[in-house]
């Protein structure tokens, strides 16, 4: 294994799920005691401007702007333009050549992908190993190119949709997503009811809108389920003030059937403690559940990879999709009701769950990127 390497995690803000596995790569890289890691938000450093734009944007595509993103996410997978093309893997050269002048890396994961990255090896001829750590449960074209030495996906799915394209089956190994560790972690449930001040005899269902609470019609959907009074609701709206402020008096009236959180830290914690969970299907808040077992709702999806993510889960019979809000009541009691399909939904989702991913993906990102850099020296690497 390499001695003391130098790693450079590339990543973009779009969603919490590139920057969070990037987060959690590093940290477990130094718990490792490997410390010379250096994180970067390469589109944001290269291009600020344009990065907030296209992120109001991305934002903006879990409402108003579903069918732009959708034009957007297909056709970017479909890119035949050689000037498009020739500027989208330029974007980030400049920033990127200058990390790697001051950081010198002997490794470059990509969380995130940015296709100037294995450019760089074809533009400079600096070989530097080149890994891909993929955040869904399905494949877009622009994580792939023929400068990634290795794939990290997260389900035989993806591996296979890869071998399609002409992926050698050994550069591809399914290791699952990496999640935070605190999903990982065993621990008792009991004392956490107390804590979020929650009764263990009801049914708790969890509605997480998102890390900027993009979930919508939130309060139509909770103030649908006050009919019942086997059944407790936990909404965690994120970063989302405004979504905050409107179901607060919804607590405050129904203070024994409704408890309203903000951003939740620790919210492995709530995913232990509900029966199931309404969300929108990102790559790590799916990881997330699977790894705790938790039955999912996936209410209105957006085009692209958050409805390939969720049909992949519906498949494998993990989850229910549901794109009208009518529809969510029914499906909620009946769930609730038939306790039965609850516990079917459960082992189905943990078949889908990889336990360790960031250790496994790092452990063989450093033992593939020594045999790759020792073939580099003896010259049979081909740049």
């Amino acid at each position: 294994m390499l001695k003391d390497p130098k790693i450079l995690i590339l990543t973009a803000n779009y969603g919490n799920g590139h920057i969070q596995v990037a987060k959690t790569l590093e940290q477990s890289l130094h718990k490792m005691g490997i410390n010379n890691v250096k994180v970067s938000d390469l589109i944001s450093e290269s291009h600020p401007i344009m990065a907030e734009i296209t992120r109001y944007l991305y934002l903006k595509s879990f409402s108003i702007g579903k069918q732009f993103y959708r034009l957007f996410y297909y056709s970017v997978d479909k890119m035949s333009n050689k000037r498009i093309m020739n500027l989208y893997l330029k974007l980030g050269h400049r920033k990127l050549n200058q990390l790697v002048r001051e950081i010198n890396p002997d490794i470059i994961i990509n969380t995130f992908p940015i296709s100037v990255v294995p450019e760089y090896r074809t533009r400079t001829g600096v070989f530097i190993p080149t890994f891909n750590v993929l955040t869904d449960f399905c494949l877009h074209r622009v994580w792939v190119h023929k400068n990634i030495d290795k794939y990290y996906v997260s389900c035989d799915d993806v591996k296979e949709k890869l071998t399609m394209l002409n992926i050698h089956p050994a550069l591809v190994k399914v290791t699952g997503i990496p999640i935070r560790p605190q999903f990982e972690e065993k621990m008792e449930t009991i004392d956490l009811y107390k804590k979020y001040n929650l009764d263990p005899n009801k049914k708790t269902l969890l509605i997480a809108t998102g890390a900027h609470g993009v979930l919508k019609n939130v309060k139509d959907l909770c103030e649908s389920f006050f009919t019942r009074d086997d059944m407790q609701i936990v909404v965690v709206c994120g970063n989302n003030q405004s979504l905050k402020d409107e179901l607060e008096p919804l607590q405050y009236i129904h203070p024994d059937r409704i408890k309203v959180f903000g951003y939740v830290e620790r919210i492995d914690e709530l995913f232990r403690i509900c029966s199931c969970m309404i969300t929108k299907p990102g790559g790590i808040t799916l990881s997330e559940a699977a790894a705790l077992k938790v039955p999912l709702i996936l209410y209105k999806p957006v085009p692209g990879q958050e409805r390939e993510n969720a049909d992949l889960f519906a498949a494998k019979g993990a989850a229910v999709v549901i794109n009208k809000l009518e529809k969510v009541q029914e499906t909620v009691n009946d769930l609730f009701n038939h306790p039965e399909k609850m516990e079917k939904m459960k082992l189905s989702i943990a078949e889908l769950y990889r336990p360790n991913a960031a250790d496994t993906i790092l452990q063989d990102i450093l033992n593939e990127a020594e045999m790759l850099l020792d073939s580099s020296l003896k010259g049979s690497v081909n740049y």
